[in-house]
């Protein structure tokens, strides 16, 4: 079978060869034109992961098109991102995938890129480059101010390349679009595809079902859980988990289910994962993968490499995000560990501003995060300060789980792992909409919600 008639694509009960991907992407091109869309223009693509998204995607970076990628979201959201984005009086264009945008509630000059795409073969010229702009994708915002992030397509393509030197996928395998593609770990899974060449399903929202026939997947420690507690039948080889700490129980229960769980570290800036390692006895982020290079100083972990970004964007400007050497300073803390004297493996303490000094010593949420996480009824936890007129500052866990469980269990949990001092002083239930099902769930949001739900603590903000 030639590689133009092979199955590229899985969208429900439909698949799409490489060639009719092809012809896919050349109607979404000729929409933009037809739009007046032209070469080296910003378009805003809103949608999360679907099918119109992925092609609109390719057509972009087939017409030297800059795509920037945002949820769908509240006019004053995106009325932020559209002024970080363009100039006061340049030429805004938008293509909401859903087309459920109510338009009367934006800007009137604002340019819609939406429609029924035209059926047709009209060939036009491909201006793809490796040099080119390939997206703009906003960074989670932990300190209230996202980013405008600017990639190359040859950044993302080492980061693709990278990982896939020890995450074994070929061309007769199939990942699964489980993650939005306004997010980078969700982009990367499109770059991966086109790297390789193997297979992409395109999830319809409905894990239970789109998991099926799947052998490659990038999901979080609450979506693998689902899918392990269902009755679904897998064929799942290999999944790239998110989250910095995943549950005991969880990894035994993938590993009898013959599923090779990988454990990575990564950033918007980086294009996605920095280092990555098979789930294994020695607790860290694992190895650092090729075209990336990271460093310690003074406790912080700083990265360069072939994957990092252009820059923050602004406005057409670009902000360098390195220094004068080249490096990023991530504002994460970490440290190298060596579990064996061939590799040295990068261990993620936490971010430098989820830090807080409670009685003198330094308290970092995400090592308390690790620790709940061992307990068996635990699924999914977050932790922030809360001011304390006697040690300054004392943490509070707010935990995902089908009941709270009682202060006892967890306590017996941490005695083995966690200084007394670091133990939550109240623990409370996480509302089920604030689960997280997607990258990750905000911790400023968890502080909003926490300081409204109860009054005893006052959380720092």
């Amino acid at each position: 079978m030639s590689r133009a008639s092979k199955t590229a694509l899985i969208c429900g009960a439909r698949k799409w060869s490489w060639e009719q991907i092809d012809t896919a992407v050349e109607q979404y091109c000729q929409h933009l034109i037809n739009h007046g869309v032209a070469s080296k223009q910003i378009v805003v693509l809103v949608g999360k992961n679907q099918l119109e998204l992925v092609f609109a995607y390719l057509a972009c970076l087939q017409l030297n098109v800059t795509p920037a990628l945002i949820p769908p979201q509240s006019a004053p959201l995106l009325q932020k991102k559209i002024d970080t984005l363009y100039a006061p009086n340049e030429q805004v264009c938008i293509w909401d995938m859903n087309d459920d945008l109510d338009t009367d509630a934006y800007q009137p000059h604002w340019q819609w890129v939406n429609g029924d795409i035209e059926l047709g073969t009209k060939k036009n010229a491909c201006l793809f480059q490796s040099t080119n702009p390939a997206s703009i994708i906003f960074t989670s915002g932990s300190s209230g101010h996202p980013k405008a992030v600017l990639h190359l397509a040859r950044q993302h393509m080492s980061s693709a390349k990278g990982l896939m030197h020890h995450f074994s996928y070929d061309t007769n395998d199939v990942w699964l679009l489980s993650l939005p593609m306004f997010h980078v770990s969700g982009l990367a899974i499109i770059w991966r595809w086109l790297a390789v060449g193997a297979v992409l399903k395109v999830g319809c929202g409905h894990l239970d079902s789109d998991i099926q026939g799947v052998s490659h997947a990038s999901l979080v420690a609450t979506q693998l859980q689902r899918i392990l507690d269902s009755t679904v039948p897998l064929q799942l080889k290999r999944v790239l988990l998110g989250g910095s700490h995943i549950p005991q129980a969880l990894t035994h229960e993938a590993r009898a289910h013959s599923i090779d769980i990988w454990l990575g570290y990564g950033l918007t800036e980086a294009a996605s994962t920095v280092t990555a390692k098979s789930i294994g006895a020695a607790e860290s982020a694992g190895t650092v993968l090729p075209y990336r290079n990271v460093k310690i100083e003074q406790g912080r972990i700083h990265i360069a490499g072939e994957t990092l970004a252009e820059g923050y964007f602004h406005q057409g400007k670009l902000q360098s995000l390195t220094n004068e050497q080249g490096w990023f300073d991530t504002n994460d803390l970490g440290q190298w560990i060596e579990p064996t004297l061939k590799v040295r493996e990068l261990k993620v303490i936490g971010r430098a501003d989820n830090l807080f000094i409670s009685g003198g010593e330094n308290i970092h949420c995400e090592e308390i995060e690790a620790a709940l996480l061992q307990h068996e009824d635990i699924q999914q936890v977050t932790v922030v300060p809360v001011n304390c007129s006697e040690f300054g500052a004392r943490p509070v866990a707010v935990i995902r789980a089908e009941t709270l469980p009682c202060h006892d269990s967890i306590h017996r949990c941490l005695r083995e792992v966690l200084e007394r001092f670091k133990w939550p002083i109240a623990y409370y239930l996480m509302p089920e909409n604030m689960a997280s099902t997607g990258i990750k769930t905000s911790r400023n949001d968890i502080k909003i919600w926490l300081k409204h739900y109860q009054s005893e603590h006052v959380v720092i903000s």
